[in-house]
């Protein structure tokens, strides 16, 4: 008798065990899907004209707000995505704890400390303490992952050190932190952008090695972006007299001849300071600072319009003619110039959110 009470006391437990072990796994299995689900929400910092922002947004996710000090750039986010998102300002001096939860932070953050046609002096540059303020940021609020944006330039400034430091002080907010260069023109835009491209994934939710979007081989032409009919950006009177003494200065004096240059339709025609580039299917880096990029069509030089540079920026055609209607060109160009490539950013926004799936 004694024997099976003990028998009847060992099951009980032993039931008792199993339900709060299968209990436990449930929790756990339930924590675990909680984790791996789609990410759904991002923050824009440094977010300029909203290249991060059309590019998350294709892919499904809701922006949660904003940050940028820049005035005429939230005239223009406001425009292409609407006033309705509120901008926090200058990040440097948000309190965390004003912000709202989102799954991904990201962040296009102060590159001419960093460029090469910058000073490139780095933290010593008030600008480049910016991602200070980000780390501030990505601590509290523990997003699932972060994307950033910098210039190439960023990967060899101070030997290299610089970029060392900036990893060391993101994966010390416990995130695996992966990092590549990565040019527009391998993603349907044909424009020799260089960037470099930082993703980090929470350590809790890293289980294998992120890899960033490969090269995209496709047959992308350069007159599916250069299509402003416009005739006031073609180059005529005094400025094409500028043109030709520009073509006779000591620097390209004999190297070109203007009627074989005319015959050659998009043909891109980049007036540097002094010597004069051709490309061919394809332009140089767009800058905030570069006005003089032209190009042949119908034997015409024509200068590149803001609503082109915002198409080789991945805009929409219908924000790319918006804006080209309301703001002036010089200042859509510099935009522009100062904006991410949102092909790229939509590419690598698809490894992120397939991985946290």
């Amino acid at each position: 008798m004694r024997n099976s009470t003990k028998l009847k006391t060992r099951i009980i437990h032993q039931k008792n065990f199993d339900l709060f072990y299968n209990l436990q796994s449930l929790k756990n299995i339930k924590k675990n899907v909680s984790k791996h689900q789609k990410p759904k929400t991002f923050f824009d910092f440094c977010s300029g004209i909203g290249s991060a922002h059309l590019a998350f947004k294709r892919l499904g996710l809701s922006c949660v707000g904003f940050s940028e000090i820049d005035h005429k750039a939230e005239k223009l986010y406001n425009l292409f995505h609407g006033s309705h998102y509120k901008n926090y300002g200058d990040l440097m001096k948000i309190n965390p704890n004003d912000l709202g939860d989102f799954d991904i932070l990201i962040a296009g953050f102060p590159c001419q400390t960093f460029s090469i046609v910058g000073k490139r002096t780095g933290f010593n540059d008030e600008r480049g303490q910016v991602i200070f303020g980000l780390k501030k940021i990505i601590n509290h609020k523990k997003p699932k992952a972060f994307l950033l944006e910098n210039v190439k330039g960023l990967v060899n400034i101070n030997n290299g050190n610089s970029l060392k430091e900036i990893l060391s002080l993101l994966r010390d907010c416990n995130y695996k932190v992966h990092f590549k260069v990565l040019e527009s023109v391998d993603f349907g835009i044909p424009q020799t952008r260089e960037r470099v491209y930082l993703v980090g994934i929470r350590n809790d939710l890293y289980e294998e090695e992120f890899f960033f979007p490969e090269a995209i081989k496709n047959n992308v032409e350069i007159k599916s972006f250069l299509i402003d009919e416009d005739k006031n950006f073609e180059l005529k009177d005094s400025a094409y007299k500028t043109f030709l003494k520009y073509l006779n200065n000591k620097y390209n004096l004999g190297k070109f001849k203007i009627d074989e240059l005319l015959k050659q339709e998009y043909l891109v025609l980049d007036t540097r300071q002094s010597d004069l580039r051709l490309y061919n299917n394809k332009i140089p880096t767009l800058r905030t600072g570069r006005q003089g990029i032209l190009y042949i069509k119908n034997s015409q030089i024509r200068k590149l319009s803001g609503r082109e540079a915002l198409l080789l920026q991945g805009f929409d055609a219908e924000m790319a003619k918006i804006a080209q209607e309301n703001f002036p060109q010089s200042r859509i160009l510099a935009q522009a110039g100062n904006a991410m490539t949102v092909n790229v950013m939509q590419e690598i926004g698809r490894k992120i959110i397939d991985y946290l799936s």
